[in-house]
């Protein structure tokens, strides 16, 4: 596959296999999804993988389906990354600047983020990002961009991103069993921000809220920057789970139950309203109520919500975002979350939909695919040169130039 002419995106979900193919052109601003495929997922679970080969047939399954729908033979692809093993904190670095009249060169700048990076970290986790907030001139704060500036005291702040390292090779063995070599490996909630998200709602402050099958991912952006990012243990697999529970039913049954009946708020539901089971499942033979449907529903989105909210009130923001909270992933698609997700998170709602893309494939208009297309606009703006290892610091140096990296850093900064 030509990585000049085309970029794929996989997203490797707790329940499903996604993938988007985009083509790129010479002066066109964004690319163009030629094909996108979705398999169910196996051998994962809370973003994690647990059985190898169950991931690889799941992987292929979707790999295959895209495939025949563009002709395009897929190799390398920009991945993400989730599970509750996933980590961030906040570090510094601090250098001097090497040149003696005092400018800041590309060099500088490569050095003080990888600087950020000696922190002690255990020797099963690894760093997979490291994001400069903003940099600090002599004392200077708040500068977005150094390059060019003078002075002899260079620092940065950043939010490094770690993830368990086990669980990334695991991930890299089902890669190279499935045929595929990765671009990169991109934290999934970020990649779907990158998609969801605009310029203007990360200036004023904004949380999305990546609802996935095995986890929920929450990243926080405040005056352009990356205030915050964690994976909650729980999504809408879980609803799936307590819906088969409740009904007495199979996970399969439950899970269509869950998607054409389901309500994220149960008053809003008629009482007297009856699903009969074996239109959905033939070996099924009760009605339910949708009523109490809904009550399962509601009572697991809440909980979701309430994680959310107790992460926003770590880094005091709970209820205190002007832009609100973005949902993506297919969780984002119940009926009535949005009324439910206002008043659980005191904050304006909205559904996120994968933008700066051209397409006439409909269902690429999904929140579910925000993630995978997050993806192929996360390539796009830095595919050229060797492909990086995903993160700042030594293995990018080793891989990529100056210009590459300036690009890098800039594209999380306004």
């Amino acid at each position: 596959m030509s990585q000049q002419n085309y970029l794929v995106g996989l997203d490797i979900g707790s329940l499903n296999v996604r993938v988007a193919v985009a083509k790129t052109e010479e002066g066109a601003p964004h690319p163009s999804i030629i094909g996108i495929g979705e398999s169910p997922s196996a051998g994962i679970r809370k973003g994690v993988i647990i059985d190898i080969e169950e991931a690889v047939s799941a992987i292929s399954s979707a790999l295959e389906k895209v495939e025949r729908m563009t002709g395009v033979a897929i190799t390398h692809a920009t991945v993400a990354i989730g599970g509750a093993h996933i980590s961030s904190t906040e570090s510094h670095g601090v250098i001097a600047v090497s040149r003696a009249d005092g400018e800041i060169t590309e060099n500088d700048i490569i050095r003080v983020i990888d600087a950020s990076q000696a922190i002690s970290i255990p020797p099963n986790r690894e760093i997979i990002h490291v994001i400069p907030k903003n940099f600090i001139v002599d004392g200077q704060s708040g500068i977005k961009d150094p390059l060019g500036m003078t002075g002899i005291r260079l620092e940065v702040d950043t939010v490094i991103v770690q993830a368990a390292a086990p669980f990334i090779k695991n991930l890299h063995k089902a890669l190279a069993r499935a045929g595929i070599q990765p671009s990169d490996m991109v934290l999934a909630p970020l990649a779907a921000a990158h998609a969801a998200l605009t310029k203007r709602q990360k200036e004023l402050g904004v949380a999305l809220v990546d609802m996935g099958g095995g986890t929920t991912g929450l990243v926080v952006f405040e005056e352009g920057e990356l205030l915050h990012t964690s994976i909650v243990p729980a999504g809408s697999g879980h609803i799936t789970n307590d819906i088969a529970i409740g009904l007495r039913t199979s996970i399969e049954t439950a899970e269509r139950v869950k998607i054409e009946f389901a309500h994220a708020i149960a008053k809003e539901v008629s009482r007297n309203e009856e699903i009969d089971l074996s239109k959905v499942d033939e070996n099924e033979e009760e009605s339910v109520s949708r009523y109490h449907l809904a009550e399962i529903t509601e009572a697991r989105l809440e909980e979701i919500f309430n994680l959310v909210n107790k992460e926003l009130k770590n880094i005091d923001r709970d209820g205190k975002l002007p832009a609100g909270v973005v949902l993506t992933g297919a969780g984002a698609k119940m009926p009535g979350i949005l009324e439910l997700a206002k008043k659980q998170l005191r904050l304006p709602v909205q559904i996120g939909y994968p933008a700066n893309i051209n397409t006439i494939i409909d269902r690429v208009e999904d929140p579910a695919f925000a993630t995978a297309v997050g993806l192929v606009l996360w390539a796009h703006e830095y595919s050229e040169g060797a492909k990086g290892s995903g993160k700042f610091g030594t293995d990018i140096l080793e891989s990529v130039g100056l210009s590459k990296m300036k690009k890098l850093f800039k594209k999380f900064l306004p």
